[in-house]
């Protein structure tokens, strides 16, 4: 410990700071130099006479802090300091007044600056002090501007996410759709899986379920695209096969890299609720529930979309519906997690049994409690998409 010290006295840490000195008077300029070298800095100073080399040199390399005198043969008062901030506005601007011009100073700081000296009142002691804290606050502004233009952003996205999710087009129906849509990807809003459901000028309502391979903003853009694409075709009347081949032209001419691929059930409910008409491309098999039972549709499967273009092998299914019966879509996000410490995994036939022990085995509660009974079994070790779409039809 050096004379002076106590143990009560930090000592300062010797920190490296390029600092440019924009100062006309070589007097001044040597004064400054000399009450740095009283400093604990470590600097590296380079020095300018006016306001346009200041800036030239400004643009060959960054500084941390930039001493700016007021009275410039190229400039003077607060139109300087803007004028650096312009064009560095990562620098800390420290501006030397005269002993008349304290106004002066705090128009120069009111205008960008982060501090101001008196020349004739530095000293070693103030004019380190004075550095380390401008540098930092500078620092503190441009993290606290960046956290709000990221804020912004992010709220930007939220509302654009938002206005992207499904709205139902539905009239008179005797259907009532029940979904639920939780994205794995923290603080998002959209997800690589879709849904949609849609109502056809003579009764029949259509409902799509699809899940985009991956989970990041790629796979949802293309989920969101495929979505669209679907309502699109399902109202100018195209159905079944040729209706997903068209969806996998859309995919293969919108992925991002060409192992993307996509599963996709749609199905058609024709108005008195009687007959269905299922088609499937790798996706999960819609249940029927009635009852309190569940079993899937038989509906025959199909490549999924993207897999291997061209193919086109889907088939569509016609099936005869019970009276009051509900249909359940899904993505595998439901079915693939954990039912508990071991590698075992829900699958369908665990969902069945959840669904046939659900106190309310219909609308909201029965989503509800799906969501909450899989996610408890999993805790946590498959965080995945999860889209859930119940058409339940009213007597």
């Amino acid at each position: 410990m050096s004379a002076g010290e106590t143990a009560e006295t930090p000592q300062l840490t010797a920190v490296s700071y390029r600092i440019l000195l924009i100062e006309d008077d070589p007097g001044d300029a040597l004064l400054v130099e000399e009450y740095l070298a009283d400093t604990s800095l470590s600097v590296e100073l380079q020095w300018a006479q006016t306001l346009a080399d200041g800036m030239a040199s400004v643009g060959r390399r960054v500084p941390d802090c930039v001493l700016l005198d007021l009275h410039l043969p190229d400039a003077s008062g607060t139109g300087a300091v803007t004028r650096l901030q312009n064009a560095c506005p990562a620098a800390a601007i420290i501006v030397l007044t005269g002993l008349a011009e304290a106004r002066a100073g705090i128009e120069a700081v009111a205008s960008g600056a982060q501090d101001y000296l008196v020349k004739g009142s530095v000293s070693g002691e103030l004019l380190d002090r004075a550095v380390r804290y401008a540098v930092h606050r500078k620092q503190a502004e441009r993290t606290a501007a960046e956290l709000r233009v990221n804020q912004h952003r992010a709220q930007e996205n939220s509302r654009l996410e938002r206005s992207l999710l499904p709205v139902p087009m539905l009239g008179g129906t005797s259907v009532t759709p029940t979904s639920c849509y939780l994205p794995g990807r923290e603080g998002a809003l959209l997800a690589g899986d879709f849904l949609d459901v849609v109502e056809t000028p003579d009764g029949t309502v259509h409902a799509v379920i699809g899940d985009v391979s991956g989970h990041g903003p790629d796979e949802a853009g293309i989920g969101v695209c495929l979505r669209i694409a679907w309502r699109t075709l399902i109202l100018g009347g195209h159905r079944g096969s040729d209706l997903l081949a068209l969806m996998e032209q859309i995919l293969v001419a919108e992925r991002t890299y060409s192992a993307m691929f996509a599963t996709v059930a749609t199905l058609s409910l024709e108005p008195r609720g009687r007959r269905l008409d299922v088609t499937l491309a790798g996706h999960d098999t819609p249940l029927l529930i009635e009852a309190g039972k569940a079993e899937p549709l038989p509906a025959p499967g199909g490549v999924a979309l993207g897999l291997i273009p061209g193919i086109a092998d889907w088939r569509t299914a016609r099936l005869d519906l019970p009276p009051e019966a509900a249909l359940l879509l899904y993505t595998d996000g439901l079915t693939e997690g954990h039912t508990g410490p071991g590698n075992g995994r829900l699958g369908t036939e665990g969902l069945i049994s959840i669904i046939e022990n659900a106190p309310e085995p219909q609308g909201q509660p029965l989503i509800d409690h799906l969501t909450t009974v899989t996610r408890e079994l999993d805790a946590g070790r498959h965080l995945d998409d999860v889209a859930i779409l119940l058409l339940t039809q009213r007597p």
